[in-house]
């Protein structure tokens, strides 16, 4: 190289791209008349890996929303990505994707693996290829599976429902209230079901107003209220913002009304035997001051971070906002 000669650079590596959410929902809206306004300019993310939980109260709009994202009707404004690509109805990104909206419906008089193979085959699919196998496995029916579906209970039903939604591998889930009407056995049973198909890597959106349950399944939520969204995040993140404290006292009313005046309390609540204390910048060692100088024997006090507080906080928020 001559003396004068500068060393040709070197191009530097390309920087790693993100890889895109899962689900983008994007200034989402459904007006089905001109008073209704079921999904409100609705805007968030899920990311590969997540079980999120879409919370809100009946009629929030959560239902609409996952009818929105699988194509089945049209926003009016806005719209939804599955894997990147942008959902119309029909979107062939859909196949990677598995869905039970509302309750699962069967014929009652056919087995429940002869439902199945009726599902996949009416959808143009070769039931030998589809994976049954492990389908069933997650749903842990057992021998089951070859009774009519007119003998299973709802829980038997809805986990039928998942496993004809788990039969193409999708890698994504989206269930519309899975739990819906189901004893607290089934439920249990349900929620493991989640838990195993989370932890075979599948991505979960699932929309529940019983926040329990979306509290033991769930790694993220989103809260939505009158079809807007009023948070996101963790849900580890949404509780940690709401703390309360159960307390129990030797009498009760005397204690709640005392509470009340300790500045940072934000609600007191009977919780037999106990109360349930809403605390926003207070400690609970200043409770049990407060109580001990009102002459209240105090015998147990908890901190807590309960996604139901954090959910009941938010809406509440969310309604001092609007009016």
């Amino acid at each position: 190289m001559p003396p004068d000669a500068s060393p040709t650079p070197t191009a530097a590596p390309p920087a790693s791209v993100p890889a895109s959410p899962v689900v983008e929902v994007q200034s989402l809206s459904k007006r089905f008349d001109q008073n209704v306004l079921a999904v409100d300019d609705l805007t968030f993310t899920v990311e590969r890996g997540d079980v999120c939980g879409l919370l809100g109260p009946n009629g929030a709009g959560k239902t609409t929303t996952l009818r929105m994202l699988l194509g089945l009707i049209r926003p009016t404004g806005g719209g939804t990505r599955v894997f990147g690509e942008a959902i119309v109805p029909s979107a062939r990104v859909l196949a990677r994707v598995g869905a039970m909206i509302e309750q699962a419906a069967f014929v009652p008089y056919l087995t429940g693996l002869t439902n199945l193979r009726l599902h996949w085959e009416a959808g143009g699919g070769d039931f030998e290829k589809a994976d049954v196998e492990g389908a069933l496995a997650v749903a842990a029916l057992g021998d089951a599976i070859h009774r009519k579906v007119r003998t299973y209970s709802q829980g038997m039903r809805q986990r039928l429902g998942l496993a004809r939604a788990l039969l193409g591998q999708p890698e994504l889930l989206v269930l519309d209230e899975p739990t819906n009407g189901l004893d607290p056995q089934e439920m249990r049973a349900v929620r493991g079901l989640l838990r195993r198909v989370a932890d075979g890597g599948t991505t979960v959106l699932l929309s529940s107003h019983l926040l329990s349950e979306v509290e033991q399944v769930c790694t993220t939520a989103v809260v939505m209220d009158r079809g807007r969204l009023v948070a996101s995040g963790t849900v580890a993140d949404l509780m940690q913002a709401a703390v309360s404290a159960y307390l129990e006292v030797d009498d009760g009313e005397r204690a709640a009304r005392v509470l009340r005046e300790v500045p940072g309390v934000e609600g007191v609540a009977p919780e037999p035997p106990g109360l349930s204390v809403a605390m926003d910048g207070v400690e609970r060692w200043q409770l049990v001051d407060a109580l001990v100088h009102a002459g209240v024997k105090v015998t147990t006090v908890t901190s807590r971070h309960r996604l139901e507080d954090a959910f009941l906080g938010l809406l509440g928020e969310e309604t001092e906002r609007t009016s």
